[in-house]
């Protein structure tokens, strides 16, 4: 028996399952329903893509995030815990993300991070 097309089918195997895998980061990023999110969340109010408001701009979140391993992580936490941010030199709570789907938060987080 030729042990190649065993090998092929096992190679196929392997890629298929490194696809299935394959962190949400390069799975295809939902544009309209992250900006969906940010309207009904009502983050609009205090960020904006460009340029600084009350919040950062998505822009700088992006930036302070490059490169970090667990910048999704970090970032995904901070829309759905309402942590304590500076504002005008006060403490506020951030408010939360409108939504409990791991789904929309996660494209929404990528969203943020692919600006």
């Amino acid at each position: 028996m030729n042990p190649r097309p065993k090998r092929t089918i096992n190679a196929i195997g392997a890629l298929s399952m490194a696809l299935m895998l394959t962190p949400t980061a390069a799975r295809a990023l939902d544009a309209d329903a992250a900006q969906a999110l940010l309207k009904k969340s009502d983050c609009l109010k205090c960020h904006a893509v460009d340029k600084k408001k009350d919040g950062p701009s998505y822009k700088e979140v992006a930036a302070k995030y490059k490169g970090k391993a667990d910048a999704e992580q970090k970032l995904y936490t901070h829309v759905t815990t309402s942590p304590k941010v500076k504002v005008d030199g006060k403490e506020e709570e951030h408010a939360s993300v409108k939504t409990k789907d791991a789904a929309e938060i996660r494209n929404l987080v990528q969203w943020i991070l692919s600006r």
